[in-house]
């Protein structure tokens, strides 16, 4: 018989949140890295349920590259290797739809301000196939030690690709289950998201189960996040501790989080705005569903978490409203995008709201400042597409395929009901 050649992956994630991959023969990897694979234009506008939204710039005229850095390489096992790719046009440019592109250049931005970010993912997903046979206990010892074979082969085969996960846990749903990943610089942050998930993916196979990555992947039960911690630093210092604000920030701290607070709104779009994810946006659901920051508060939308003894990596941010569908380029492009906007605006920093919001009156709510998040997609993506701070971080080619994407998305999914939309987006970003 013969041998099958061993495999090179490099994936892209679409403004869907979708990962989209080309695959070559390990022998023509140089090829994958020097010249790269063809797509079409339309792959930057492919929407949650595969449909394309065509534009004037993204058709089926024309041609892009995926290319991929050999150092970037990493051992899935079986003589699978994976990277990250990049896109390029023809001429060998990077193309101004690249969503991984986009956020390097947001680094770059702050760096040349003296600004340094480090981001940690947490990563949320549900196994499906009579994984636990209905019993569950919600963060459960049990629940970990039906699993344990699974759990130590995933962090095996972690331990092989490079990719350092810090802990996990059986979540709050039946069969949930949540990775942290130790933070790293943005871009490479990110491509550990895409990596942990086809780690995942291929370990839940192997042991007949498959896992769910989808923002609701049962109808009234738990949603899955992604929620992103960052830290900055300025000129080597933190700006969220040793400062005089309130727990131990800066001045550029404070800014930092009253930018994102500022234009939270209108980044919806990128956060979490699937077909699903205004379901997992409510109150009390831990998803931070309300426009307000506080020190350690999970229905906020920042989540302060100030340097302590208990607190490893130092004060950092967590950003609660982030699910699966979201592209982590362009959400970390979009955290780090605003608190470097509002440091060089000095922008306030709104009140404190350091209890539940939802157990505060519409009045105490409204004199506090606090809003919901939206989640009507028809008021995400207008907000998205009138917002002048996402064009400055953007660009127009990712607002014009984002905004074409989830337009497309909205027509379709609002004639169908939410448990058909559950079920058939279920492994959508697996």
């Amino acid at each position: 018989m013969r041998e099958v050649p061993a495999l090179t992956i490099g994936s892209l994630v679409d403004m869907a949140g979708v990962a989209r991959a080309k695959v070559m023969p390990a022998a023509r990897t140089g090829v994958f890295e020097e010249i790269g694979a063809g797509v079409s234009p339309s792959w930057n506008v492919f929407c949650s349920d595969d449909r394309i939204a065509f534009t004037d710039s993204f058709s089926v005229v024309g041609d892009l590259r995926l290319r991929i850095d050999r150092s970037d390489l990493r051992d899935l096992g079986g003589g699978v290797s994976w990277a990250p790719a990049t896109v390029h046009e023809q001429d060998g440019s990077t193309a101004a739809v690249c969503t991984r592109s986009a956020l390097a250049a947001v680094v770059a931005r702050l760096a040349s301000d003296g600004l340094e970010a480090r981001v940690g993912h947490e990563i949320e997903f549900t196994l499906f196939g009579d994984a636990c046979g209905g019993e569950w206990s919600a963060y459960g010892l049990d629940a970990v030690v039906r699993h344990e074979d699974f759990l130590k082969d995933l962090l095996h085969n972690a331990e092989r690709a490079q990719l350092h996960i810090e802990q996990v846990h059986a979540e709050y749903g039946p069969d949930q289950f949540e990775i942290s990943i130790a933070p790293s610089a943005p871009v490479q942050a990110a491509d550990l998201v895409v990596l942990a998930r086809i780690l995942i993916s291929r370990t839940a196979r192997a042991h007949g189960v498959a896992a769910s990555f989808s923002p609701i992947p049962t109808l009234g039960g738990a949603g899955n996040g992604a929620h992103q911690h960052f830290s900055l630093t300025a000129n080597g210092s933190s700006v969220f501790s040793g400062g005089s604000r309130e727990h131990g920030m800066t001045d550029a701290g404070a800014s930092a989080l009253g930018g994102i607070l500022a234009h939270l709104t209108e980044f919806t779009a990128v956060f979490a705005s699937s077909p699903l994810s205004g379901l997992r946006l409510r109150p009390d659901n831990w998803s931070g569903a309300y426009v307000c920051w506080g020190l350690e508060n999970r229905e906020a939308a920042l989540r302060f978490c100030a340097e302590s003894p208990s607190n490893p990596h130092g004060a950092n941010v967590e950003v609660k409203i982030i699910d699966p569908s979201a592209n982590p380029y362009l959400a970390t492009a979009a955290i780090l995008g605003l608190s470097h906007i509002g440091i060089g605006n000095a922008a306030p920093l709104p009140a404190e709201i350091a209890v539940n919001p939802s157990t505060l009156t519409d009045v105490e709510r409204h004199e506090r400042g606090v809003t919901r998040v939206p989640t009507d997609l028809g008021e995400i993506v207008q907000k998205f597409n009138s917002s002048s701070v996402a064009k400055e971080i953007f660009g127009e080619s990712i607002i014009e395929a984002m905004v074409s994407v989830k337009g497309a998305e909205r027509k379709t999914f609002s004639q169908m009901d939410e448990a058909t939309t559950v079920e058939r987006l279920r492994y959508t970003w697996t």
